[in-house]
C-alpha cells in the first residue's frame, strides 16, 4: 500500500498555550495538526518533531487518554482511523570541531519517548522549547537516541544555518564515524532535491526525505513523500527507510529547489542573490564575502562528480509548486479548491483543467497546471527569502549543476 508521509512538522503552542517553536504558528497545535492532516491535506502518515517537550508530552497523554489518539501494536498513535502521527524531537548538536546541525529522533511508543525526553532533560536549559541545543556531538545524540529505539535522520543536511553539511563537514560521515551505517536516512530539505544530493558519494546508501519542515498549517505537505508500506506504523516506516521486505520510499515531492529560501548565495551586504554560475562565494554584485552561502553553491563546491550518480534504488523525485506559492491562491482561494476537490493533493495532482477553471478561473487554473508540469517560471530564493514563481518572465535560467 502507498502511503502519504510529511515526517517534519513543528509545533506552535501546547495544548495550553504555552510556546514550543517560538517562529510557529499559535495553532500548530498536536491535535490540529493531526487534524489538518486528515480534514484538508490528505497526509496519512506525519511526524511531529516536537514531541520531547514536556507540555506537548501532557498533550498527547490526554489525547490517549480519551481514546482521541490510540497507539497502534506497530508503533505510532492512530488518529480518527486517518492520519498515524510518528512522535518526533528535533535538537541541535555542537561538534568538536565547530559547527551546528539540527537532527530528528522518531519514536515508535509514548513510553520511548517519554524515557527520551527525561534523558534530554540532562542535557539542555529549557526542555520545552523546540530544537533545543544539546551541547553535544550528532554522534552522541544517535547514541542517546537509538537507545530508545529511535530512527535517528540529520535533518535539512544542506542549509548554511544548522546542518551537518551546511555547517559543520564536507563529509557527514565524519561526524558519526562507525555509527554512519546506522542512519537509514537523511532528509534534504526545501532548497536541495536528490539530483543534488545524488552528486555526493557518500549518500548513496542512504533514503532521501522530502519533508516539509512546517512552521504552520497551510505549509504542512509542502514537500512529502510516497512510501510503500503494509500499514501506516512506525515498526513498517522502520523498514521503508531501510528498504527491507519491500518497503521503501517510492517517491519524494517536493519544491523545486529554487523555490527554497536557501537554494543562491546571498549577499549580506548589497541583499542581492546569486545568478552566476555555482559556486558563488563572493558577492557578484558588490564582491563582498559577507554572504549566507546557497544549497546549489555549497554541493557544487564539495561535490564528488559534475553530475549526479543515483544508485538503482533512489525513487523519482517529483517537482511541485504549493498552491502557496501560485500568485492568486490566497486563504480564501484555497479553502475554496480544498472544499471542492476534497485535500491540497487532490488539487495539485488529480484536479483536471476544466475543473480547476469553473473553481477558480482560468488565469490560476493555468498557472496551478504549469506547476503541476513544471512550467511555471520561477526565480530563485536565498539568503532566507523564499523564491518566487514568476508568470510571464523568463526567470533564472537553470544552471550547470541545479540539477
Amino acid at each position: 500500500m502507498l502511503f502519504v508521509a510529511d515526517l517534519h512538522v513543528h509545533i506552535g503552542r501546547s495544548g495550553s498555550g504555552r510556546p514550543v517553536k517560538i517562529t510557529a504558528a499559535r495553532d500548530l497545535t498536536f491535535e490540529n495538526i493531526a487534524a489538518e492532516c486528515a480534514d484538508r491535506k490528505g497526509i496519512e502518515i506525519v511526524g511531529v518533531v516536537d514531541c520531547a517537550s514536556p507540555p506537548v508530552l501532557d498533550d498527547i497523554r490526554a489525547l490517549v487518554e480519551t481514546g482521541e489518539m490510540v497507539e497502534q501494536p506497530g508503533g505510532g498513535l492512530r488518529y480518527r482511523e486517518q492520519v498515524t502521527v510518528i512522535p518526533a524531537a528535533e535538537f541541535e548538536t555542537y561538534e568538536t570541531a565547530g559547527g551546528q546541525s539540527h537532527h530528528v529522533s522518531y519514536f515508535p511508543t509514548v513510553e520511548a519517548l517519554e524515557g527520551f525526553s527525561a534523558e534530554m532533560g540532562r542535557h539542555v536549559t529549557n526542555l520545552e522549547l523546540s530544537s533545543q541545543a544539546c551541547r553535544m556531538p550528532a554522534a552522541e545524540l544517535l547514541e542517546i537516541a537509538t537507545t530508545f529505539d529511535a530512527l535517528f535522520v540529520p535533518a535539512h543536511c544542506f542549509t548554511p544555518h544548522r546542518s551537518p553539511y551546511g555547517s559543520c563537514v564536507e563529509r557527514m560521515s565524519e561526524m558519526f564515524g562507525e555509527r554512519w551505517d546506522d542512519i537509514p536516512a537523511i532528509e534534504l530539505g526545501l532548497s536541495a532535491d536528490s539530483f543534488l544530493a545524488d552528486r555526493i558519494e557518500e549518500l548513496a546508501g542512504k533514503t532521501f526525505l522530502s519533508n516539509s519542515d512546517a512552521h504552520s498549517l497551510p505549509k504542512i505537505g509542502r514537500e512529502y513523500n510516497i512510501i510503500e508500506m503494509a500499514a501506516p506504523t512506525f515498526e513498517e516506516l522502520r523498514l521503508a527507510l531501510l528498504r527491507q521486505d519491500g518497503r521503501r520510499v517510492e517517491a519524494n515531492f517536493g519544491l523545486d529547489p529554487r523555490l527554497g529560501k536557501y537554494h543562491r548565495t546571498f549577499c549580506e551586504e548589497c541583499e542581492k542573490i546569486a545568478r552566476g554560475m555555482p559556486p558563488v562565494l563572493v558577492c557578484e554584485s558588490c564582491g563582498s564575502e559577507k554572504i549566507t552561502r546557497g544549497v546549489l553553491d555549497r554541493i557544487v563546491q564539495i561535490a564528488d562528480s559534475e553530475e549526479p550518480r543515483m544508485p538503482s534504488h533512489r525513487p523519482p523525485y517529483q517537482y511541485q509548486v504549493p498552491l502557496q506559492f501560485v500568485p492568486g491562491v490566497g486563504a480564501v482561494t484555497l479553502s475554496k479548491l480544498i472544499n471542492r476537490f476534497g485535500s491540497e493533493m487532490a488539487v495539485l495532482h488529480e484536479a483536471g483543467p476544466e475543473e480547476l477553471a469553473q473553481c477558480v478561473g482560468g488565469r490560476i487554473a493555468e498557472m496551478i497546471i504549469q506547476a503541476r508540469e513544471g512550467t511555471l517560471p520561477l526565480r530563485a530564493g536565498g539568503g532566507g527569502r523564499y523564491g518566487r514563481a514568476a508568470p510571464g518572465d523568463t526567470g533564472q535560467l537553470d544552471l550547470p549543476g541545479m540539477r
